[in-house]
């Protein structure tokens, strides 16, 4: 074990004596050597993780497998991905969160070739798929909050929302590339069996988490530079001041548990998730079942929701940084105008206004679900960003992933009597969109409350960095040389 968490150490080199500006000039040279291996390597998790989606119909035609248990299956991916993203997120910071990425692929590489040939030998997959599946959501756990941190490490927070922004479009290359990926390597190689929708997305993922174990450098540190504020000239976090020398477990409680800020996030999560996995999740089996839409109609629905997830992802974080670094405003705006796509969506019978509907849900909500993890990781020090960025995301997995895949599983189901809430009875595909419009409601309320802890942290930064000069001491060489 102690060789294990060696290999994914941290190692500085020699303090080099290159100037400022020297550094400032060849960052993006070797920060951008690390951020391919960030977006490669997640879209990568991601041709392991949508196969799944693209996959439903033909587990149910094929295999027999029902809405419900699709959705349970789904579940167990949920609930591990958001409790490992805890567990795991523990052990991972402080440590080589690129290396802990790119080993973390090659293992759900290994998993999804294992189901592929579990559904080839085995006549009632069910329990298999449920632990097997629950696995992997166990290996992409600490994925997203790991590619933060390493981001965390080379940005300045000026620049940060871009970077995570653009990095988030890993998320919709990865999807946009695994439904067409599964299908054709199913047709191509599998005569058209499920089993290909497993088994050829692991043989792209494996060589490029390979790849990711050895290119790049996970931390400025490692080639003997300074920390990106000192490069590009700006004040500390005060939280990455005061708690150099905090264990985590103080972090943890001084910075989540007794932060109002975290818990409206963790909720405002699990709205954003609900609207995006609900839409995302059963899209396919909605159009093919309920429209009639052909399989590769039904299949390309996937491609139109992140295309314009993918411009979404590029777009906000970017406004985010043009607005002072205020995610959570940002944020709330977004999920404020989800709900017309959505609304059209609802009511869409045609390939042309389903694909242009779910272009502008992606669009518009990958912002908030992007925002959160920023804004996230700024009422937080730098050492313990793979944690407190797994908070939310575990809300938003465990309570937000479940709603949209068992509840509105069960909701759409027409061998079930759906669910009674309220006095209100759930059942169809009608209910399923009256629930995403309630959480885009709930999301919108905490956001707007983020937004004032948000404001209120930004300017005790900048008193901060007034009253503590010492904090910032080196940064003004250069500062002003862009």
């Amino acid at each position: 074990m102690g060789s294990l968490k060696t290999a994914f150490n941290i190692v500085p080199a020699p303090k080099s004596d290159i100037p400022i500006t020297t550094q400032r000039k060849r960052w993006l040279r070797e920060f951008m050597k690390t951020y391919a291996v960030l977006i490669i390597g997640y879209g990568g998790f991601y041709l392991l993780r949508t196969n799944f989606k693209s996959a439903q119909p033909f587990l149910r035609d094929q295999l027999g497998l029902t809405t419900t248990q699709l959705g349970t299956i789904g579940f167990g991916f949920s609930l591990t991905y958001g409790f490992g993203g805890l567990i795991l997120g523990f052990f991972a910071d402080g440590h080589n969160t690129k290396k802990i990425i790119s080993a973390l692929l090659i293992a759900s590489g290994v998993v999804a070739i294992t189901i592929g040939i579990t559904l080839a030998v085995t006549h009632n997959p069910y329990g298999y798929l449920i632990l097997l599946w629950s696995l992997t959501g166990l290996l992409q756990s600490p994925g997203g909050p790991c590619c933060n941190s390493t981001m965390n490490r080379w940005t300045p927070r000026k620049y940060r929302g871009r970077f995570i922004g653009w990095w988030n479009a890993s998320h919709n290359l990865g999807a946009m590339a695994a439904g067409a990926l599964a299908l054709w390597g199913a047709n191509t190689f599998f005569h058209g069996s499920v089993v290909g929708f497993f088994v050829v997305p692991a043989l792209v993922a494996i060589p490029i988490g390979i790849w990711g174990l050895f290119f790049g450098k996970d931390d400025p540190i490692e080639l003997g530079w300074d920390k990106p504020e000192v490069i590009f000239g700006e004040p500390q976090a005060k939280a990455d001041v005061v708690t150099q020398q905090v264990s985590k477990g103080r972090i943890l409680m001084d910075y989540v548990v007794k932060n109002p800020a975290i818990w409206f996030l963790c909720i405002a999560n699990v709205a954003a998730y609900v609207v995006r996995i609900g839409i995302d999740n059963w899209n396919v089996l909605y159009t093919k079942s309920e429209l009639g839409f052909s399989d590769y109609t039904a299949v390309n629905t996937t491609i139109a929701l992140e295309i314009g997830g993918l411009l979404g992802s590029l777009c906000w974080g970017f406004f985010s940084d043009r607005l002072g670094g205020r995610r959570a405003l940002t944020a709330a705006i977004g999920l404020a105008l989800v709900v017309v796509p959505i609304f059209v969506y609802a009511h869409a019978t045609t390939p042309t206004v389903v694909y242009a509907a779910l272009f502008f849900i992606g669009f518009l909500i990958f912002g908030p679900v992007t925002l959160i993890g920023i804004s996230v990781i700024g009422f937080a020090p730098k050492t313990a960003t793979v944690v407190v960025n797994a908070v939310p995301r575990a809300f938003g997995y465990v309570f937000g992933d479940s709603i949209a895949k068992v509840l509105l599983g069960r909701i759409a189901d027409p061998k079930k009597q759906g669910l009674e809430i309220f006095g209100h009875s759930l059942h169809g595909w009608g209910s399923t969109f009256t629930v995403l419009f309630v959480s885009a409601g709930v999301g919108l309320v905490c956001l707007v409350a983020v937004a004032l802890f948000e404001e209120r942290m930004i300017r005790a930064d900048r008193e901060f960095s007034k009253e503590h000069p010492a904090a910032d001491a080196g940064i003004s060489e250069g500062a002003d040389d862009e």
